[in-house]
């Protein structure tokens, strides 16, 4: 594995939980970013107005391919994302992304697993560039939906409370993709992502209370209460049968540590108590 000089990236879904974290560990790095986005004029002034400065925020749609061209006009790298408009539907464009990718000199493709195959990691695949399907598992960022109910009665109410996750830092999921995209030998690879430990619920609420500095209490919802409480945030019911699914019986792939960030980034992954520590005082009332 070579490390190459500084390079140009386009980010797609830059404005996400991942992408986000792409752009910052590029940055880091010494490589010049682009951010995609719809609406360059809203996104300056909106998600990415916190942005580390040097972030340069072109215009373009992966729903619109023919619009991706300026943005990829020197770009060595792409990191793409397989859903789009705001319904969040799987991308149909996969191949003209890639022609164009590949006739604008594009080199190196990362994919943010979209939970199943999908038109545009096919495609991707078939292309013949030297591409990446980053698959990370639980985000710890999750935890962020507790966080009301925690400022407001210092308790976290779930269901299947002893289910287990090795929840990955999304820094991580970040940090391995922006190696992927600046460096050899990771082409053709699918790199499953998780955190150093396998938690119960009990674990992370554990972790956020020593965090935040005062005690979180824990209610085991039955799973009825829990697709109650669902549909009346508004959720459909394929997704609520989906996180049962995943609640009752966690796949092996989400709770079992693998070493892939200190394989890939050369250190080991990010604990859940520093995600809670760096997060504080979001679940401090």
């Amino acid at each position: 594995m070579t490390k190459n000089t500084s390079q140009t990236v386009l980010v797609t879904g830059a404005t996400g939980t991942v992408g986000r974290q792409v752009v910052s560990e590029l940055l880091r790095r010494g490589h010049t970013v682009r951010a995609l986005t719809r609406d360059p004029e809203k996104a300056r002034a909106g998600l990415l107005s916190d942005f580390p400065s040097g972030v340069d925020v072109v215009r373009g749609d992966l729903a619109d391919p023919a619009s991706l061209a300026p943005a990829l006009d020197g770009v060595t790298g792409l990191h793409l994302i397989t859903f789009g408009g705001a319904m969040f539907a799987p991308l149909e464009t996969g191949p003209e992304i890639v022609e164009l990718a590949r006739k604008t000199g594009v080199r190196r493709v990362t994919v943010l697993f979209g939970g199943g195959e999908t038109p545009v990691q096919r495609a991707v695949e078939a292309s013949g560039l030297d591409w990446t399907v980053v698959q990370p598992v639980e985000f710890m960022s999750n935890a962020l939906e507790w966080a009301e109910a925690i400022r407001t009665e210092d308790t976290v109410s779930e269901p299947f409370t002893g289910r287990l996750s090795a929840m990955i830092h999304e820094a991580d999921i970040g940090a391995v993709a922006a190696v992927a995209l600046t460096e050899e030998g990771h082409a053709g690879r699918t790199y499953l992502i998780t955190g150093p430990e396998v938690l119960t619920v009990q674990d992370k609420v554990d972790a956020l209370a020593a965090a935040r500095g005062r005690e979180i209490g824990l209610v085991e919802l039955t799973e009825e209460t829990a697709k109650k409480r669902w549909r009346a945030a508004g959720q459909p019911e394929d997704v609520i049968d989906f996180l049962i699914m995943v609640y009752r019986d966690t796949p092996p792939e989400g709770r079992t540590v693998v070493d892939t960030v200190e394989k890939v980034t050369g250190r080991p992954a990010r604990t859940f108590a520093e995600w809670a520590a760096e997060h504080a005082t979001v679940f401090r009332a």
